[in-house]
This record gives structure tokens, sequence and C-alpha cells, in this order.
């Protein structure tokens, strides 16, 4: 009731038919990668009972996540790279953009769980079974996705309470919370200090709490005598790494900055990291790279 406008025109990354195409052609068999990577993870971990521990359900979850989170956003980008008419209406805008935050934010609530069981793995092996028991891993994992539904209030329903009017074309490929503001015709100030506030907590505690366990990790493998041991457990500490900065390099770049100007050229470059590359890359780096999947993975 509060908005003049009924629908958005997603103004994507070309409009440039021979270049559409070829990004539909990409981006398509990205998405299909990426959900049968994720999908083939879920259904090795639920079939073989020596995968039913934390380290494994927690991957299921995240895979399970990657899923949700990237059909969130590419289905519509491919739609619209064909489509003529390249419209989402308010209220689709609006769930996408709820959608988006919450997984966006359940996915660090886990990266940052998943780096603390292998923390507790690697510093504490002989206590591991005692803190990490079922009701523990049960808790965390609910506790990640409950937080970050609810994290995705704030965010969405100040952002659908802004007034939007005549002028409609948002210069991205999805409902993104820095063209919304600018395309917003309210006076956007309060709306971006709290999600700034919110995205600096949010992302700042998860970065800093998965960097601390990982150093922590570390820091034990330099005491191991044997060199392939090191070697083994850098590479895979190395990959986890990797992934964790790239993915939060591209939220922090995004969300924790006091205004929201970044160029749209830049914008949708940097969200095509944490949207299509990191749902690819997660089930490599999480799972090939681990002995005892790989041989699940085989004899399923």
């Amino acid at each position: 009731n509060v908005t003049a406008v009924l629908e958005f025109k997603l103004l994507g990354f070309s409009s440039n038919p021979h270049h559409q195409i070829l990004l539909f052609v990409v981006g398509l068999v990205t998405y299909i990668l990426t959900v049968l990577g994720n999908i083939i993870i879920i259904l090795v971990v639920t079939l073989e009972p020596q995968l039913h521990s934390p380290l494994f359900k927690f991957l299921q979850n995240l895979s399970f996540l990657e899923v949700c989170y990237t059909t969130t956003i590419v289905p519509k980008m491919l739609s619209n790279l064909l489509a003529k008419r390249k419209s989402i209406s308010f209220s689709g805008c609006m769930a996408q953009l709820y959608c988006f935050v919450f997984l966006g934010a359940t996915e660090c609530y886990l990266l940052a769980v998943m780096a603390y069981d292998r923390f507790l793995a690697v510093c504490q092996p002989l206590q591991y079974g005692v803190i990490m028991t079922e009701e523990s891993y049960t808790r965390l994992a609910v506790g990640s996705w409950v937080t970050g539904v609810l994290t995705g209030f704030l965010p969405c329903l100040m952002v659908s309470r802004l007034h939007f009017c005549r002028y409609n074309l948002i210069d991205h490929f999805y409902c993104d919370i820095s063209p919304l503001l600018r395309l917003s015709c309210s006076d956007t100030t309060v709306t971006e200090a709290v999600i700034f506030i919110l995205s600096l907590l949010v992302l700042s505690s998860c970065f800093l709490l998965t960097l601390v366990s990982y150093l922590l990790i570390i820091l034990t493998i330099l005491k191991i005598p044997s060199a392939s041991g090191k070697r083994v457990t850098f590479s895979t500490c190395s990959s986890h790494l990797m992934v964790v900065t790239i993915y939060y390099g591209a939220m922090m770049s995004m969300y924790v900055r006091p205004t929201y100007n970044l160029s749209s050229k830049l914008s949708k470059a940097v969200s095509l990291l944490y949207t299509v590359v990191t749902p690819l890359m997660n089930p490599v780096i999480y799972s090939l790279r681990n002995k005892a999947f790989k041989k699940a993975l085989g004899k399923t």
C-alpha cells in the first residue's frame, strides 16, 4: 500500500542477444552442476551409515542450503536472459530478497559452526565425542536455520516499506538490497544504517569465529611430527579457508559499508561470486577432498 510500483524490470547483464545466449548456456550448465553436486552429497550422506557423523550432517545441511540459495537467484536470472519482458512483481521481488538474505545469513552461521566442529575434532579429539553429541549437532544446525530465518525479516521489512515511484528499472540480475535502495524515492538513511549494522554483526562475528577456529587448527597441525600428515591437513584447511575467504570477502564488500554506491558492473560481478561460484565450489572443497566421502561415493 506504500508503493506506486507493482513490478520491477531487471536489466541483467547485457542487451546483446548473442551475449545473453552465451550467458544463458554458461549459467544453465553451472546451475545444473551445482544442484547435481549438492544433491549427490545429500544422497551419499543419507545412504551411507559411516557418514552419519556431525561433520557430514553439517555438510548435508550446507548442500541443501546451497541448492535453495542458488535456486532463489539463478532460474529467474536464466529466464530473464531469454525473455523479452524481464520483469518481476513487487511481491516476487520482496520474496526473492527475503530468501536471499535469510539463506545467506544461514550459510554464514553454518560455516562458522562447521569450523567450530573441525576445531573440536582436531584440537580437542579426546573430548570431541562428549562435546559434539547428536543433541549438540541438532541444536547447532537448527539454531543456524532459525537464526537465519529471523535475520532476514528486518532488512526485508524495511526495504518493503520504502516508497518506489514511477522509475522501476533495477540495474541487477536479481532483487538485491543495494539497487533497491538506489531506486527508492524515500529517505533511506535509517534503512541503510540498520542493514549496515546488522550485516556488520552477522558477517564479522561469523567470519572471526571461522577464522579463529582455522588458525587454532593450523597451530595444532604444526605440532604434528609427520610431514605427510601436516601436508594433507594443511591442504584441506587451505581449501576451506579459500572458500570462506571468497564468500565472506564478497559479502563484506557488498553489505559492510556505510553507503551502497558500488558501481552496477562491479556489484554484479561480486554478486556472482557468492550466488553462483561459491555454491558450485562448496561440494568440491568440502567433500571430494575427503577420503571417507570419496570412498562412500564410490560404494554408492
